[in-house]
């Protein structure tokens, strides 16, 4: 066990000793409050009684006081959604599976601009530049959401919603640290005032990752481990009532760790670590002419440089037998890389109106542009557009019935096409707090850049003597000649969502069943040795999924289940079966998922949290983890101060996903210190 002391701030942390723990259920007065509303799923603000669809809103509150130490773990608390590391220690999330380990199939946005990689539409969740410290609330739309937010968000949506700077005026100090080499620091500092606030954080993560990896039937040191550091700069400049500007900018950097025993080709005898090197800046403009009618016009730019070499030697028994020939008696050297370097610019015009109480329209127009450069991977340079017009329309002839019908049509240079999703739904409410909803949507995905167009060779760089005329030499991997087209579902979902009120507490619940028709999905290998990629499954899913909560004074009782059943099977050419394609999509698809969470006051300003995460029959692994944590915070008139420990408790010994992720001691701690004012 380690222990780290920091410090967490703002006059408002001082101000809301009284505030309840789920403070989304009851309002300022004590009276518990309307369904919770969804801010993110349609882009519209809208009831969770009139919203198109299953939508878990979890609150940044409740993710720091269930001790979440990082970003991707929040997502265990979400109903279907599988948490784990692959390669070494590189964390995925995927919504009913249907990956690999990339995580192509959902959209996530951090304040509206898009978070995922340019070249390939992967997540990193290690380099994400926000701050758990910073995040107001994370929503996820469980279902297709391209109707809203356009091909990625095929299999649903992720909206990370950062706390505005006028919620967070003062000086906030925070760290943590623990067991295999935890650290997290976080600072801030802003102010508020009539004109306009801001707010600049930095923050650290660093880990040492997994204690030990496989190979060769040996358990060995891993270097698996990161440390990355993250500034943020936030602010709003207010021009009237009706208008004002929001900035935002940010600067990520530091090592992502990789083991040559994983992650180097060609017989690598060095770590081929990442170092990353990334911004983004942002601009949106908020404008209303009325209370019922406003607008927001954002562009955004950002760019990620990433640099990953690594030596290798003819000497070590996995370089290529292919190469030798070229060789003579002295031993070779050279540097190998992986280097990218990605950039996409982004502007969205949208339009909100409100035409009485029965009649709600929000439309828009957006356009990207995605360019990458890679030696490795493309052999020079390549890019991308995109443009995209979306709407939806809810409508509430009585106030029994809500529908909402909405879609977006999109042109990608991709593949030259353009695509249409469209989603239908009608929301019937009675009792005021009760809806059963029934919805109809239709998705695509289009392949990502590196999908469709590589060219993926790697070039000899500081060769050693006497081999100097090899200097540059490319050795091809794979150039193949794909025509991949999209992939395609169709979703149909029923779910009802209902709160019950009790004297006092409230509770409520929400119940999904879906079944889903996924067709032309994009498998096979991607590697230098094999690449056999294509359109060639088809899956249907179905299945239930559960979200209650009971709220009492002092208490917050939630509890999450999914249960999934998934079936496959191959579609491509018969000259061309692969008899892994329909396995390789089903890599992250957990049957059974859920989670269990207890937040409770106590005397002498004392919180206490359990949690319990559950994830069943992955790769033939299980996982089940509880966690435990006691905080004391204490308020004074003009600063507040936090110490807290938290406690991890593996419960499945055997490493989850891969048999690389051996974590030695199935009890690991934490302490965190904060202080605000």
């Amino acid at each position: 066990m380690a222990i780290a002391i920091g410090f967490a701030s703002s006059q408002v942390w001082a101000d809301d000793k009284l505030a309840p723990v789920y403070p989304s259920l009851i309002t300022a007065d004590g009276e518990f409050a309307t369904p919770t509303e969804v801010l993110t799923t349609t882009r519209l603000r809208q009831s969770k009684l009139k919203v198109p669809g299953s939508t878990t809103v979890i609150t940044g509150d409740m993710i720091r006081q269930l001790g979440i130490m990082n970003l991707v773990e929040v997502f265990r608390l979400v109903p279907g959604m599988v948490v784990g590391e692959y390669g070494s220690n590189n964390p995925v999330t995927s919504y009913h599976g249907t990956s690999q380990y990339e995580q192509r199939r959902l959209q996530v946005q951090i304040d509206g601009r898009t978070a995922y990689r340019a070249s390939l539409a992967d997540v990193d969740w290690i380099a994400m530049p926000v701050a758990l410290e910073n995040i107001e609330r994370i929503e996820v739309s469980r279902g297709p959401n391209s109707a809203a937010y356009g091909i990625n968000a095929f299999l649903g949506s992720i909206n990370i919603i950062t706390r505005s700077p006028e919620d967070t005026a003062g000086v906030e100090l925070y760290g943590s640290a623990g067991s295999r080499d935890h650290l997290r620091a976080f600072s801030s500092v802003g102010d508020a005032g009539r004109d306009g606030s801001w707010r600049l954080s930095y923050e650290k993560r660093k880990s040492a990752g997994f204690d030990r990896q496989v190979d060769g039937g040996e358990r060995l040191p891993f270097h698996d481990g990161y440390d990355i550091n993250n500034v943020n700069l936030d602010g709003i400049v207010n021009f009237s009532n009706l208008s004002n500007l929001e900035l935002r900018a940010g600067v990520l950097g530091g090592v992502n760790e990789e083991d040559r025993l994983k992650s180097g080709n060609f017989g690598a005898i060095t770590n081929p670590d990442i170092e990353q090197d990334n911004y983004y800046l942002q601009a949106r403009f908020n404008g209303a002419t009325s209370s019922s009618h406003f607008y927001h016009l954002q562009a955004s730019f950002q760019n990620r440089k990433r640099q990953q070499s690594w030596t290798i030697s003819s000497a070590d028994e996995e370089f290529p037998e292919a190469l030798r020939p070229l060789l003579g008696e002295e031993v070779f050297f050279a540097d190998l890389n992986e280097d990218a370097t990605e950039s996409r610019l982004e502007f969205e015009l949208q339009d909100t109106l409100i035409l009485g109480s029965t009649l709600k329209l929000v439309s828009g127009l957006g356009y990207r542009e995605d360019r990458y450069e890679s030696e490795t991977f493309f052999n020079g340079t390549g890019h991308n557009y995109q443009s995209r017009i979306f709407a939806n329309a809810e409508y509430s002839p009585f106030e029994w019935v809500t529908f909402n019908a909405g879609g977006n049509w999109e042109k990608t240079t991709t593949t030259g096409e353009d695509y249409f999703s469209p989603r239908v739904a009608s929301n019937f409410i009675f009792g005021d707090d009760h809806v059963v909803r029934f919805v109809f949507s239709r998705a695509v995905r289009t392949p990502d850049a590196f999908e469709q167009d590589p060219d993926w060779s790697y070039t000899f760089r500081n060769v050693s003597e006497p081999y100097e005329s090899l200097e540059g030499l490319r050795i091809p991997a794979v150039s193949p000649n794909n025509d991949l087209s999209e992939e395609k579902i169709t979703s149909r979902e029923v779910s009802y969502f209902g709160q019950f009120h009790f004297e006092r507490a409230l509770m409520s619940v929400e119940v999904r069943y879906f079944n889903d028709y996924l067709r032309d999905m994009i498998s096979g290998f991607i590697s230098p040795d094999e690449w056999n990629l294509d359109n060639n499954v088809a899956l249907e899913q179905e299945g239930v999924e559960l979200e209650a909560a009971l709220q009492l004074s002092g208490t917050m009782l939630r509890a999450t289940y999914g249960y999934l059943d998934q079936e496959g099977r191959y579609t491509g050419a018969p000259d061309q079966f692969f008899s892994k394609a329909v396995d390789l999509l089903g890599r992250l698809s957990a049957q059974h998922s859920g989670s269990f969470a207890w937040i409770q006051e106590l005397p002498f300003q004392l919180t206490s949290s359990a949690a319990f995460y559950m994830a069943e029959e992955v790769r033939d692994t299980r996982f089940k983890r509880a966690d435990f944590r006691l905080a004391r915070k204490v308020d004074h008139q003009k600063y507040s101060y936090m110490l807290a420990l938290t406690l991890q408790h593996y419960l499945e010994r055997a490493p989850w996903i891969s048999p690389d992720n051996i974590i030695a001691d199935h009890n690991q701690y934490f302490i965190e210190a904060g202080i605000r004012f």
